[in-house]
């Protein structure tokens, strides 16, 4: 029940607008298009509602009316949890919802965790657009949510030739890091890396693997690595690189300890990400060695948590591409091209790098 006058009990849109003496828009607006009121009409309108039990209009009715839900929904390959805890997906949840409270539209969470099959939650989300953030290439949730007939947009990845897609250079910025890790002189390096797919696999992955990662912003930045430092005669293929499936700072401990079982000597951790090289100082830490003047480390994203602890990594507008994405996708393109918004990043010296201990 929903008051003495609750929905189905007598109080309905009709009946308040009899009782006000306006019309059945004018009730209506009060609550979907307040701008078209008088701040005292409208005023009139809730204070009569409130004291009639009126609900409101009925969500669902109003839907099947307009043919829209008021809603885009925000595919994750994740838990949900994930974007309330991993400080890339915080910001850019942050940069969507910027833009869709401007557009007074609601958002819809939709997980799709790894090895789940299931994708009803995409076919039944009701909502009028979706965007992937940071999807695998073979997700079964991204083929469902490419199916349903609403606006897409993709950010990060994958990149499809029929789809918007907000993202950044990662192949070229992270070039930049290996650069610089070489002209501080330092040629034995070890990787840790981001999930390249979505089954489980934890441990040492080789050039094929590297090569046919479905993550693909995980394979550019892998390649982008192999570019820099193959330029400076460092070879690739002696170099340890390690996955790990959790995206946490306990998984970039334990990779990092299973770099330098691999090669105890090496002078340069790279991570893919801020988190798992956060993990790598702390695994260091506890090996009671120094950064950067045992071991140096770098990351990649410029959260908030890493650029203050002085991590040496790239920073992109994570924000950004939240408010860039809900742009793309408020706003459907008019043309059959799909659209690119690529965004800059800048590299971050911090003070976790250095020249290799002599």
């Amino acid at each position: 029940m929903e008051g003495r006058f609750g929905r189905g009990h007598g109080a309905t849109l009709a009946s308040l607008a009899k009782e006000l003496g306006v019309s059945r828009t004018t009730v209506s607006n009060a609550y979907n298009r307040p701008d078209q009121l008088s701040p005292a009409l409208r005023q009139r309108v809730m204070d009569a509602a409130a004291r009639l039990g009126y609900a409101g209009p009925d969500p669902m009715a109003r839907s099947l009316r307009t043919r829209k839900a008021g809603a885009v929904g925000l595919l994750l390959t994740e838990q949900l949890s994930y974007a309330f805890r991993d400080p890339a997906a915080i910001a850019f949840l942050e940069g969507l919802t910027l833009e869709c409270d401007q557009a007074r539209i609601g958002l819809l969470l939709i997980p799709g965790s790894p090895g789940v099959e299931d994708v009803m939650s995409v076919s039944s989300a009701a909502v009028d657009g979706f965007v992937a953030y940071s999807t695998a290439e073979d997700d079964p949730h991204l083929t469902a949510m490419l199916g349903r007939p609403v606006p897409t947009v993709i950010c990060d990845q994958p990149a499809l030739d029929t789809v918007d897609l907000v993202g950044i250079d990662d192949r070229g910025a992270i070039r930049e890091l290996a650069g610089h890790l070489v002209e501080l002189g330092h040629r034995r390096i070890g990787v840790i890396c981001m999930r390249l797919g979505r089954t489980r696999r934890d441990g040492p992955v080789d050039l094929a693997q590297q090569a046919g990662a479905l993550y693909h912003v995980q394979r550019n930045r892998l390649a982008g690595l192999r570019d820099g430092f193959e330029a400076a005669g460092v070879a690739w293929d002696r170099i340890p690189v390690v996955e790990r499936f959790d995206h946490t700072v306990e998984a970039g401990a334990s990779a990092t300890a299973e770099v330098l079982a691999l090669d105890p000597g090496v002078t340069a951790v790279v991570a893919t990400s801020d988190v798992l090289a956060l993990g790598a100082v702390q695994e260091l830490h506890r090996r009671r060695q120094r950064v950067p003047e045992d071991v140096s480390v770098t990351g990649f994203d410029g959260v908030k948590t890493a650029v203050d602890a002085g991590l040496t990594t790239v920073a992109q507008p994570v924000v950004e591409k939240g408010r860039q994405a809900a742009k793309l996708l408020l706003n459907p393109a008019q043309h059959e091209q799909p659209r690119r918004v690529m965004l800059p990043t800048t590299f971050v010296p911090g003070s976790t790098a250095g020249p290799p201990r002599v």
